[in-house]
């Protein structure tokens, strides 16, 4: 048990979105939405899973919708009060804690955000380990626990209550009243106890996200490279330095859909590279070899900075530098690779590890 407090939430966010790989909010947004609450409330308790009773409600906090919309469509910050009040009411019972269900720019703020207002602890653990653009895509799945009953709500005051057959269909149907909602909305579901989260949950993933953070914020304090110094903490790898000269982004059935083109510098001069998305990174490609696919992070970072560009802010011109970093253990089992692997998004090739993409050069 800790206290996180604005420093904490600074690195965080950066954190975030480098493993949200594109996806997962606008993390100015939600830097200034937890960074608010924290100081309107005060500090954010922050639990380890171990803490947490075995019987205790917890929920996950976080928005739905096109990161795009979000240039636009700010959340007003009542949105998952309302929806967490909404489902205390339906199940007659207290959340004891909130956490992330995915790491994100404003995904992995909501629940601070939320936390500081409810006084409420936030738990260190999400459902991905990274972000993914479909309610079913989380680990919580993988182990048969049910999204639903779940909660909608938006900026204007309405809600919607789910009760589904299964997680896909929560999907589904989330996804068309979120689309009626303005494209974003905020959510509670996956209400589930702390013994389930301890059993089926990413453990740390709100460390791992400061001190990735951290690492950058300091590596530029002291003048060193700030990618190298991320690569080493985390074990990613360098898969493309170059300069982006297209981007084809649009928001189709709710999410952020494109492909970003960048073009080689410095030794990867004369390549291309093909950067596809759905909300987040899916899949980096040159004309002959595959370099990372999901369930595998793909993140684009400035390359001046370190700094993640999320795919509604990769712009013509910029100079990135495109690196992947290996997933959860728990998306490359058999039915991780079904639920979240590159066929379930129509790509027409066979899930293969970041590090032996690296190291063998296979081709696409």
């Amino acid at each position: 048990m800790r206290k996180i407090g604005k420093q904490q939430i600074e690195d965080i966010a950066v954190g975030a979105a480098v493993l949200g790989t594109g996806g997962g909010g606008d993390p100015y947004i939600g830097k200034l939405m937890a960074l608010q609450a924290i100081e309107e409330y005060g500090e954010v308790t922050l639990l380890d899973v171990e803490e947490v009773p075995d019987d205790a409600l917890v929920v996950p906090s976080s928005m739905m919708g096109a990161p795009t919309v979000m240039l636009e469509k700010a959340p007003s910050g009542e949105e998952p009060i309302l929806a967490f009040k909404n489902l205390e009411n339906y199940l007659g019972k207290k959340v004891y804690a909130t956490f992330p269900i995915e790491a994100g720019g404003v995904n992995s703020m909501i629940p601070f955000a939320l936390a500081a207002k409810l006084g409420i602890p936030v738990i260190d653990a999400d459902g991905m380990g990274r972000a993914f653009p479909e309610l079913q895509m989380v680990t919580f799945y993988l182990d048969g626990i049910s999204a639903t009953p779940a909660i909608l709500a938006d900026e204007k005051g309405n809600t919607t209550l789910l009760s589904t057959v299964d997680n896909v269909w929560t999907e589904r149907i989330a996804r068309a009243v979120t689309i009626q909602m303005g494209g974003s909305a905020m959510t509670a579901m996956y209400s589930m106890t702390g013994k389930n989260l301890r059993d089926s949950g990413v453990k740390n993933i709100l460390k791992l996200e400061e001190e990735i953070g951290r690492t950058i914020r300091l590596a530029k304090e002291k003048n060193v490279n700030p990618i190298q110094e991320l690569l080493k903490q985390i074990d990613g790898y360098e898969l493309f330095n170059g300069k982006v000269s297209d981007i084809n982004r649009k928001t189709e059935s709710g999410f952020a859909k494109g492909i970003a083109t960048f073009e080689g510098l410095h030794s990867y001069k004369g390549e291309t590279l093909q950067l596809h998305f759905q909300n987040e990174h899916l899949l980096a490609k040159t004309d002959n070899r595959l370099l990372c696919v999901t369930p595998d992070l793909i993140a684009v970072l400035d390359a001046e900075t370190g700094l993640p560009i999320t795919t509604e802010g990769i712009r013509y011109g910029s100079r990135c530098v495109v690196i992947g970093i290996p997933c959860h253990p728990k998306w490359r089992t058999e039915e991780g690779i079904k639920a979240v692997g590159p066929r379930y998004f129509g790509y027409d090739v066979d899930y293969v590890p970041v590090e032996d993409l690296a190291k063998k050069g296979v081709l696409s």
